[in-house]
């Protein structure tokens, strides 16, 4: 198995032309603006991949992680954006980064090797008053076995490591909803395991239990 690593949401730049489109330029260092603390860990993890890659884009510029047919792929932001604006985005900065990754990967397919693909997010730990409880979730395709055995794996690593983690599948989300691991996984098939890494964002901000996050994602990930 060949490990591949990314981070669709490590970032919350806006290029200098479309900075217009945010008068309130706090709501990019929001959860809605990146992931927090996301692309910290990915940094910690990635000298275990073959291949690894991130964006420092904002989801609110464009979702990088939604498919082009989904709703929220432009933002409530850059909606307003003229169709010719939106296709020129899209060429620029969506489909640079998702065919970058995706022929990483075809080409470690084509040379017969099963691709393990991490997607590392994370998740606002209180979202519309409800408290998420959970520390780590792995999302992957439950019908998926070849997935659900390394998700399984996975979360057993992170137990034996440290029993406290608080891990749950397919949570805060399911691993069947529209993002990029579910694209990959339609269209490469068994060859192909994806699972999105969501961790809680909570840790971001205390520097003790973030650094120990990160050594046992280490220690579970190398394991795999």
């Amino acid at each position: 198995m060949k490990l591949v690593i990314t981070c669709e949401h490590g970032g919350n730049e806006i290029p200098d032309k479309f900075n217009f489109l945010f008068n309130d330029k706090e709501i990019l260092n929001t959860h809605r603006g990146y992931d927090l603390g996301a692309l910290d860990v990915f940094n910690t993890l990635k000298h275990l991949a073959i291949y690894t890659n991130y964006s420092t884009t904002s989801r609110l510029f464009i979702e990088l992680n939604r498919s082009l047919w989904h709703k929220n792929l432009f933002s409530d932001f850059t909606k307003k954006l003229s169709d010719l604006e939106k296709k020129d985005i899209i060429k620029t900065h969506y489909n640079v980064y998702r065919n970058a990754v995706e022929n990483q990967i075809e080409i470690l397919i084509t040379n017969q090797n099963t691709v393990v693909h991490l997607s590392i997010h994370s998740f606002t730990p209180i979202l519309n008053g409800s408290v998420r409880n959970c520390d780590i979730g792995l999302l992957y395709d439950s019908s998926h076995q070849q997935e659900k055995k390394v998700a399984v794996q996975l979360k057993k690593a992170l137990h034996a490591i440290n029993p406290l983690w608080n891990v749950r599948f397919n949570y805060p989300y399911l691993g069947k909803a529209d993002g990029f691991t579910t694209y990959l996984r339609k269209h490469f098939n068994e060859k192909y395991i994806g699972i999105e890494i969501e961790l809680n964002q909570k840790f971001s901000k205390n520097n003790i239990m973030n650094l120990q996050l990160k050594e046992d994602l280490q220690k579970a990930i190398a394991l795999l």
